[in-house]
């Protein structure tokens, strides 16, 4: 996978988002949103994995947490949803844990409490976004 085809992956999947936001408004559950987003994600030919159990391994063993991802898209992208008034940084500071636990190169962060999806949204990279070619 190159950072192009991650960036327009990311793109597409924000379009998803976007139109499930202007369908359903703002006000509704995380959930709410999580279901028809990984809908709209599966009917436009995504790969979506749902609330996948993120495996915490400290000092050589895997611990037994329920940490989990509200989506992973195409195996490559982390997707944290929220339904909130305000993004903090515990949000973002989870989201880039989740994608170096994981190995994935980008993370979105989409609060569906908000007028516009596109601007509230917030896109990650990390090292593993910086080590795939152009």
């Amino acid at each position: 996978m190159t950072k192009k085809e991650v960036t327009q992956l990311s793109y597409e999947i924000v379009g998803c988002a976007i139109k499930v936001h202007k369908e359903l408004g703002p006000g509704l559950l995380e959930s709410v949103y999580e279901q028809c987003l990984k809908y709209e994600l599966i009917k436009n030919g995504f790969e979506v994995k749902q609330q996948m159990v993120v495996p915490v391994i400290y000092d050589l063993l895997e611990m037994d947490v329920n940490l989990r991802v509200d989506l992973l898209v195409n195996e490559t992208i982390v997707v944290e949803l929220k339904a909130v008034e305000t993004i903090l940084p515990v949000h973002e500071a989870q989201l880039l844990t989740y994608m170096k636990i994981l190995k994935k190169p980008q993370g979105l962060l989409i609060n569906f409490y908000s007028d516009n999806i596109t601007k509230s949204k917030k896109p990650f990279v990390n090292e593993f976004f910086s080590q795939l070619p152009d």
